[in-house]
């Protein structure tokens, strides 16, 4: 897409080589960008997957970069994707204008359905990620409170113990 060889003598309007060559631009600069972030991120997971500490995992820099690979996935997957069917729209009307604007229209045709069709699946697994992110959060919480109950539960009993004289205390005890 980014060597298509475009005729001199084309009769292409402008606007729509315009949009083909930043379309180009930011589905490269996308693709790039995510390229970037996940090689800088990668050797970083794979130090700390080799680490034998559990508690280490918490200082890798993946953690405190958590934004950034999220980014990336995002610029990656969702709009590196979307530019791309947009990418395949345009590059069939530069490409067919001069020789059959119904074959250009074919294409978009075409690709409508797969755009909807993608865009559905990616706001379902959205949602699917979201939804178990939820859940995840609220049995932790749940599981919080419990233990916050049976806490305040042992801090009550040994308080009762306490208070009924059933605690005993070796240093006050006496032998007769």
């Amino acid at each position: 897409m980014v060597e298509v060889q475009l005729n001199n003598d084309t009769q292409v309007p402008v606007g729509m080589l315009i949009a083909f060559a930043i379309c180009t631009t930011l589905l490269v600069a996308v693709h790039m960008l995510a390229l970037m972030i996940s090689t800088c991120i990668l050797p970083n997971i794979e130090t700390v997957c080799n680490l034998h500490s559990i508690s280490l995992v918490h200082e890798s820099p993946h953690e405190r970069l958590h934004w950034y690979i999220e980014t990336a996935w995002a610029f990656s997957t969702l709009l590196g994707l979307i530019l791309f069917l947009l990418e395949i729209a345009i590059l069939c009307w530069v490409k067919f204008y001069d020789l059959s604007q119904a074959a250009a229209w074919s294409a978009c045709i075409v690709l409508i359905p797969v755009l909807i069709v993608f865009l559905a699946f990616a706001i379902h697994f959205y949602r699917s990620l979201m939804t178990h992110k939820y859940e995840v959060t609220v049995s932790g919480i749940r599981e919080l409170e419990i233990l916050k109950e049976q806490m305040e539960h042992d801090h009550l009993e040994h308080h009762r113990s306490v208070n009924n004289g059933l605690h005993y205390n070796s240093a006050s005890a006496e032998i007769v």
